[in-house]
């Protein structure tokens, strides 16, 4: 009897057999899908693979919101969202975000399932591809260097997506020497048979050992397998490449505290000297700290490693859209800049990330630009940036090496295109020692990447450390309690933060698996976060 792979939620407590998803064959994850493919059929041409590669490009844009609905999820929007709610350096105006960045997260919260879900539901549809490509290359539909290909596409989303519910759903790598605390389930087997659902509702949370050591894995088998680049329309940006997998593996060395690592993957896509155009890829800072964020640049500026693509055809509306969110007034303006950051001593009032990329409204506050088209929401959602590499190596080099050349040279190249004023610009006079130029590249990441979700993860990979902990979840701003004149780029903010900061020993730290879940699984149910 033909089987037949229907589109549907795929979080372990709802397994529907079904992962491939179709699409124009231009695109990435501007898709129009058909409901569903026949097993027989859904890989037997080499289109028909292609447009089952596409479709787990797709669940990364999209996944069905707990009502149904496209609210961003996993990566078109939220998983942004999500992680700078989580910290002190946005201000969520109520009401959306408002639980997560009050802390008052609980098992039936629909934002944390929604991430959970949809993350889940992409990784079963990497893992749909991974087993079918590799048919189709054995039964001679594509040839074997396509299935490579395609599979490092698919290995390189799971990675991705394994890594977001790491660090929402488990302590990080150095919460015990050896990281042999539970992470969440590493899963690589498809849910498409009745056994299969089974043996991946039976699978039992990995160590977070384990689950680095399949990140890398998949990044390692991406990086063998993608191209360099790809050509035409948005997919130079939109699909995995090789530099994408190096670039991501910096990321995952980084929240491993492997600083060796980061420098070895960092040098792969750097060069030695400035201006370091990367060799793979061509990746190189754009000219200003804006010219990413430009809507008609999205996808040809030299700067972004890889985005999610949305159109104004597919993406997640009013209701989710990263530009309705984050854009002031005609955009909703729910997420802020809190003062918190716009007020730090570290930011310069000079600093052109002020003027170009954030807008003050004087009667609300200070709001993000990043974002521009509030109208049809076509923003990418930018992932990684060569800037967060030049950054990622810059601090491995200076946590190896005090007062390292190379970490002031990699820190120099992203600032400088900001602060142009040269006696503003650092030299290693500016530093005493190699703590104070780490804690230099550590802000200078909260200044370059606000707004775009990389709060949470420092926050994450830094409650441990010993001369940069983060102590845990910080106290952040109230909306409700403070006025315009709380924001001052002269100076330093003092006043109320009155959503208490959250400690690290607390079980509020890591979200709880949900609800949804856990009523379903009762492996995961038996290995709930403690706490909740």
């Amino acid at each position: 009897m033909k089987k037949i792979f229907n589109i549907g939620k795929l979080s372990v407590s709802a397994m529907i057999m079904g992962a491939v998803l179709a699409s124009s064959c231009n695109k990435v994850t501007d898709l129009q899908p058909n409901n569903s493919f026949s097993e027989e059929s859904a890989f037997s041409s080499p289109a028909r693979v292609a447009l089952a590669v596409t479709g787990v490009y797709s669940a990364a844009q999209a996944g069905p919101y707990t009502d149904g609905s496209n609210r961003g999820y996993p990566f078109g929007a939220a998983n942004t969202l999500q992680q700078d709610a989580r910290g002190e350096d946005v201000i969520a105006v109520p009401s959306f975000f408002g639980i997560t960045y009050g802390n008052t997260y609980g098992i039936a919260t629909a934002n944390n399932q929604g991430i959970w879900e949809t993350m889940y539901n992409l990784i079963n549809r990497a893992n749909v591809v991974i087993e079918g490509v590799k048919k189709a290359s054995a039964s001679g539909v594509i040839t074997a260097n396509l299935a490579l290909q395609y599979e490092g596409e698919a290995r390189f989303l799971r990675a991705l997506a394994h890594h977001e519910l790491l660090v929402h759903f488990a302590r990080p790598y150095s919460h015990t020497a050896d990281a042999s605390h539970l992470g969440v389930p590493y899963r690589t087997v498809a849910a498409s048979s009745p056994s299969a659902v089974d043996a991946n509702k039976n699978q039992p949370r990995n160590t977070v050992k384990e689950c680095y050591d399949k990140l890398i894995e998949d990044l390692n088998f991406a990086e063998l397998n993608l191209p360099p680049t790809y050509t035409g329309g948005t997919l130079k940006v939109s699909r995995a490449t090789k530099g994408a997998a190096i670039a991501l593996k910096t990321r995952i060395y980084l929240h491993k505290g492997d600083w060796p690592s980061v420098i070895t993957e960092g040098n792969k896509i750097i060069s030695t000297t400035a201006p370091f155009t990367s060799p793979i890829g061509g990746y190189a800072l754009t000219a200003t700290p804006s010219a990413p964020f430009v809507t008609a640049n999205n996808f040809t500026n030299t700067e972004s490693i890889f985005s999610i693509e949305n159109s104004t055809t597919r993406n997640s509306g009013t209701n989710g859209s990263i530009s309705t969110m984050y854009t002031n007034t005609p955009g909703r303006a729910l997420v802020a800049i809190s003062p918190v950051i716009y007020n730090a001593s570290f930011w310069l009032p000079s600093d052109l990330r002020r003027s170009t990329l954030t807008v003050v409204n004087s009667t609300k506050g200070v709001f993000s630009t990043k974002y521009p088209d509030y109208t049809t929401w076509t923003d990418a959602n930018p992932i990684i940036r060569y800037a967060e590499v030049l950054l990622n190596v810059a601090e491995a080099y200076s946590r190896q090496t005090a007062l390292s050349p190379q970490a002031l040279a990699l820190l120099n190249a992203v600032r400088n295109r900001s602060v142009t004023t040269v006696a503003n610009q650092y030299t290693i006079a500016n530093f005493a020692t190699g703590v104070s130029l780490t804690q230099a590249i550590l802000n200078e990441r909260r200044i370059e990447f606000l707004a775009e979700g990389h709060r949470w993860g420092d926050i994450h990979r830094l409650a441990n450390d010993p001369n940069f902990t983060t102590n845990g979840i910080p106290a952040k701003v109230d909306w409700a309690a403070i006025t315009a004149s709380a924001w001052n780029a002269n100076v330093p903010y003092t006043g109320p933060k009155d959503i208490t900061a959250v400690p690290y020993t607390d079980f509020k730290f890591v979200w709880p698996f949900p609800l949804s879940e856990t009523n379903t699984n009762p492996i995961l149910k038996a290995q709930q976060n403690p706490g909740w």
